[in-house]
């Protein structure tokens, strides 16, 4: 009753229904994005901040993530690395130290080009906030075996990697015994080694593609220090099982993603986990009407994070699904100091340039650059498969911005690429970033 009073008290909210109260910054999200964009808007400037959290506590997709590893970057001088639930209580430290307003067990229903942020929870019921500036931090969710088309029946024992490893590390439940993973995104190549460590026998991970969508670290970690094996080129064609799975038939695709006649193999399973790629939730950006890139499936921004709406950002997984979290946190805190600068100083025009991808890349972001922001850029892309000894090239119309050389490029990396502020001014028309294949030699 005491907690109903003050959020009423603060939001202005009663028996009577919806009521609205500005509030100058709203965040959606309290994962690792939300955080971090929390923490550098309130160090920016700005004091009165909400973070709106669905899940009954802070933290996101971390706290199921034990494994270590992360922070490696972030936290390089001190050598710390640490598991997920540590990664994201150091956030959450910060945020309670610096008193920033949290409501957790609480869903966002809609979201408006102006700013108007719908929200239900069990105490409030449903409420509406005005805000200056809202920040986009909702992550994403995994593809699900509907969305692929896999033949065959539905039995107990189909699982995303992610329910799995909530199951496992959250539950202490273990979905089975004999598995089999298709897909090797991290999560999948992580669950590997996991289901192993808990007593299970991993069949196989196959990959539709010629090469992981995984890190490789963790495809030696995970997958080649224990002995299991990667099938490339390879996808589930069949199910097996009434009650529960019993087993899967594998073929071998050709370059068409086809499965190639007489390729098949079979193996015996109870279990088999989906890790087929993340697509982010962008379900209140869609309702907000801000364009979406085709490339990351995220909202089109620029350089601050800022969409194409007025004063709404986004970063974290929900903009691109990264790689690392330590990546996710130096972007939350880009669209962090520049909400805070919105509420605080309010915007310039734009006087924005496009950015897109070339040859042998799949997206580049931020899809358009301000002129009318100071410093450099830094561009954040992914390659369309695997190059050695390439250079990848940032020009305008003709005239080279910045290049870089890599002994390797391969898309389950994410790869950057920095843009000069005094390079930015001469670009005439759009940028393009592209990738030069063979262009130097190396050892390798």
């Amino acid at each position: 009753a005491d907690r109903r009073d003050e959020m009423r008290s603060r939001f202005g909210t009663s028996d009577g229904g919806e009521q609205m109260k500005d509030y100058p910054i709203v965040i959606i999200g309290g994962g690792p994005a939300g955080l971090a964009a929390a923490v550098q808007a309130y160090d920016a400037g700005a004091r009165d901040i909400l973070i709106l959290e669905r899940e009954s506590r802070l933290g996101g997709i971390l706290n199921q993530c034990i494994h270590n590893g992360f922070g490696l970057t972030r936290f390089k001088e001190s050598k710390e690395e640490l598991t997920g639930p540590e990664y994201a209580r150091r956030f959450e430290m910060e945020v309670r130290a610096r008193d920033i307003r949290v409501m957790t067990d609480t869903t966002v229903l809609s979201l408006t080009a102006d700013r108007k942020v719908t929200a239900v929870n069990p105490e409030e019921g449903v409420f509406t906030v005005q805000a200056g500036a809202v920040i986009l931090a909702m992550g994403c969710r995994e593809r699900s075996r509907g969305a692929l088309n896999v033949p065959g029946t539905r039995p107990a024992g189909i699982y995303s990697a992610g329910t799995a490893q909530k199951y496992v590390n959250l539950k202490g439940y273990m979905p089975g015994k004999e598995v089999v993973i298709l897909g090797s995104g991290d999560i999948g190549l992580i669950m590997a080694r996991r289901m192993t460590l808990e007593g299970a026998k991993v069949r196989a991970v196959c990959e539709i593609m010629p090469y992981s969508s995984g890190l490789k670290r963790n495809i030696v970690q995970c997958l080649d220090d224990f002995g299991i094996p990667l099938y490339l080129n390879h996808t589930i064609t069949k199910i097996e099982g009434k009650e529960r799975v019993t087993g899967v038939v594998v073929s071998a695709v050709d370059e068409n993603k086809r499965p190639i006649p007489g390729t098949e193999m079979h193996f015996d399973c109870d279990t088999v986990l989906f890790s087929v790629g993340l697509i982010p939730e962008n379900e209140l950006t869609k309702s907000a009407g801000i364009p979406l890139s085709p490339g990351t499936r995220g909202a089109v921004v620029y350089q601050n994070r800022e969409t194409e709406a007025e004063g709404i950002f986004a970063c974290g997984n929900v903009l691109q699904v990264h790689d690392l979290v330590d990546f996710v946190s130096e972007e939350a805190e880009i669209a962090g100091r520049a909400a805070a600068g919105f509420v605080l100083n309010g915007r310039k025009p734009h006087d924005g340039i496009d950015c897109c991808n070339g040859k042998n890349i799949s997206y580049v972001l931020p899809q358009k650059i301000d002129k009318n922001l100071a410093g450099d850029v830094k561009l954040f892309f992914r390659v369309t498969g695997t190059f050695r000894n390439c250079t990848i090239v940032a020009e305008s119309g003709g005239k080279v911005l910045a290049k870089r050389n890599r002994r390797i490029a391969v898309p389950g990396e994410m790869e950057t690429l920095l843009l000069p502020a005094a390079k930015i001014g001469e670009a005439a028309e759009k940028i393009v970033v592209r990738l030069e294949e063979e262009t130097w030699k190396s050892n390798i």
